[in-house]
């Protein structure tokens, strides 16, 4: 049975995607819980008209998180953090340190979009990497100094 996803799911597709699955998923799972309608010619009308104004949307967002993007790259971010010997910190500067510190600063980047292969323990300078969409990441310099 084709169906029209309208929601995305994990292993099936992107909302918006034209699938084939068995009827009784179909009529059972995806129909019921509003993740997909039939693929039928008006839906299908319906669908095109959805994914233009859709494309509409995408652009403008994609534009403003670039715009974001590029304040994020010339921000040099500075975390002052309690330190021991040899500059080595008591704890860490973690994904949701480095959001907390943004969120001061006026920007809301979810902890779960700063990159970093293992949390901060020495004092210094680092350059993080912040995924803000897909297509648009962001370099940002994060100062750990002494608190």
């Amino acid at each position: 049975m084709k169906v029209i996803l309208l929601q995305t799911i994990d292993r099936l597709g992107k909302a918006g995607d034209i699938i084939t699955v068995k009827e009784g998923y179909a009529r059972n799972y995806l129909i019921p819980k509003n993740a997909a309608k039939e693929a039928t010619a008006g839906n299908m009308k319906i669908l095109e008209s959805l994914k233009k104004k859709q494309a509409a949307e995408d652009a403008k967002a994609l534009a403003e998180i670039k715009t974001i993007a590029e304040k994020l790259t010339g921000l040099a971010l500075t975390i002052p953090a309690q330190a021991g010997e040899e500059d080595k910190l008591f704890g860490s500067v973690s994904g949701e340190t480095i959001a907390e510190a943004l969120a001061a600063e006026g920007m809301k980047v979810d902890k779960r979009d700063i990159i970093l292969d293992e949390p901060i323990k020495k004092l210094g300078s680092y350059q993080v990497t912040v995924k803000l969409h897909p297509e648009v990441k962001a370099s940002l310099n994060v100062l750990v100094v002494k608190k």
